[in-house]
């Protein structure tokens, strides 16, 4: 195992983030104090001072490093529409985070080009996938940043994809790159004059310039959101952000080449075939339970770049289960979590865990399969609400950010108790995004969608082992 797999295990461990809606404070206080949901855990009340964008605990602090709008190294402007977002650490001690923009086609305002895209000639057009017969340009890609925490600064950000639809979430490799996720299935017509719905690779490296926009044609055609590498296999898990969604699997040919090829896959539970794991209240199924572990196989998709866009409903004719909203998705030691945004009976979302077997991906598997656990299923608002993006802390839990009006960052402990990190005070009409820690674990990084912000949060976090 090199150095580079052997870092992105370590900083793989368990961790969450969450945000825990609070409400009624005064809006003339000095001062405003949160409280969490389950005493005893967490890092204590949230204080908000006037002027502040963020409510964090007594110690924490945030600062914004980065702004839509702003100039960037490279000469073009910084877009809006913040998602997803994967860091990774420098041999300098620099870390470098690669941030999605969910931009549609057409959306200028929004770009790295300006108005009427009147900077767009400062790019090779070859660079941009989706040129959209410049008329609707697809504005829609990531941004670079290089990150100093000892200064807490950042110097250098770039444009490192461009020509995209809604690039959502995503995930980090343990090769260094970042995937970036199209959260759609446009495909070429009058105005566009390529396909969407798949995902790309952008290396993660401080030299300014635009990665190729390739897309990665095997790991299937469909409204992706988020995915999560096992780092020893390569295997990459994906979730679909539709409201009856397949889980995903990819068994890449080679590990850390995954335009080399492989197999597309989606989880079925064996002895529940079908089985509808959304339990919303109309549904005349069974009830999804929780916190109880179901054997899961894998099935077989072919024709993964669906032109009908159809992939999830051929692998439910073949006994694949049903989720509801794919969302944020990320590995942890030995098991990955994964969020479903309006999954539950009251629709306000649900945590899933997998255990992948021992023998994951290969023949033996079928003797010791997989497992799937509905984690945490709250049904209270006061819980969580609309789970989006989320990550998992150096110290195990898992952190998610909600998508929703005051929305929270929560912390989720491996026993399911919640506690509040962070509430957004300056934007409150607008989302939380692509919550990631340092490389060191010192610094939480997250975006608020719009306006358009990226905020490192620092202060007493517990320490890894």
């Amino acid at each position: 195992m090199d150095n580079s797999r052997r870092s992105f295990i370590k900083n793989t461990n368990l961790v969450s983030l969450g945000f825990i809606g609070l409400n009624n404070f005064a809006a003339n206080a000095a001062m405003d104090i949160f409280g969490p949901s389950d005493a005893g855990v967490g890092f204590g009340p949230l204080y908000h001072k006037a002027g502040d964008t963020l409510s964090l605990p007594k110690g924490f602090t945030s600062r914004i490093i980065s702004r839509k709008g702003e100039l960037m190294n490279d000469g073009l402007l910084v877009p809006g529409m913040y998602d997803g977002m994967g860091s990774f650490s420098m041999a300098n001690g620099k870390t470098v985070l690669i941030r999605n923009h969910e931009n549609s086609p057409g959306a200028d305002l929004l770009g790295p080009f300006g108005k009427n895209n009147e900077m767009i000639g400062k790019i090779d057009k070859n660079k941009i996938y989706d040129f959209g017969k410049g008329e609707d340009t697809c504005v829609g890609g990531t941004t670079t940043l290089v990150y100093n925490e000892k200064s807490q600064k950042v110097e250098s950000q770039y444009l490192s994809l461009i020509g995209t639809v809604r690039n959502c979430a995503g995930g980090i490799t343990p090769w260094k790159s970042w995937i970036t996720c199209e959260e759609s299935s446009l495909k070429m017509s009058d105005q566009l004059e390529k396909d969407h719905g798949y995902n790309f690779e952008i290396p993660a490296t401080e030299q300014i310039g635009l990665a190729d926009p390739n897309p990665i044609r095997a790991m299937g055609r469909f409204t992706h959101e988020a995915i999560a590498v096992q780092p020893k296999s390569g295997i990459v898990y994906q979730t679909e952000d539709e409201g009856d969604s397949l889980f995903y699997r990819y068994l890449p040919n080679t590990y850390g080449k995954l335009q080399d090829g492989g197999k597309l896959q989606c989880l079925s539970i064996k002895e529940w075939k079908s089985a509808d794991t959304r339990n919303y209240e109309n549904l005349t199924t069974d009830k999804f339970p929780e916190k109880k572990s179901f054997e899961v196989e894998w099935i077989d998709l072919d024709n993964v770049e669906a032109p009908d866009s159809d992939l999830r409903l051929r692998g439910f004719k073949m006994g694949a289960a049903r989720f509801s909203r794919g969302e944020g998705i990320w590995y942890g030691k030995d098991e990955l979590f994964f969020a479903c945004t309006d999954g539950g009976a009251n629709r306000k979302g649900q945590i899933f865990k997998y255990i992948p077997s021992k023998f994951e991906g290969q023949e033996a598997e079928k003797d010791a399969p997989g497992k799937i656990e509905l984690f945490l299923e709250p049904n209270n608002i006061e819980t969580f609400q609309s789970c989006d993006n989320l990550t998992i802390a150096p110290w195990g839990d898992v952190i998610i950010c909600e998508d929703k009006h005051d929305p929270r960052v929560i912390g989720i402990t491996p026993q399911g108790k919640t506690y509040v990190i962070a509430k957004n005070i300056g934007y409150r009409n607008s989302e939380f995004a692509g919550p990631v820690f340092s490389p060191s674990g010192n610094t939480l990084f997250i975006n608020i969608q719009s306006p358009g912000v990226t905020l490192a949060i620092t202060g007493p976090w517990k320490k890894s082992i």
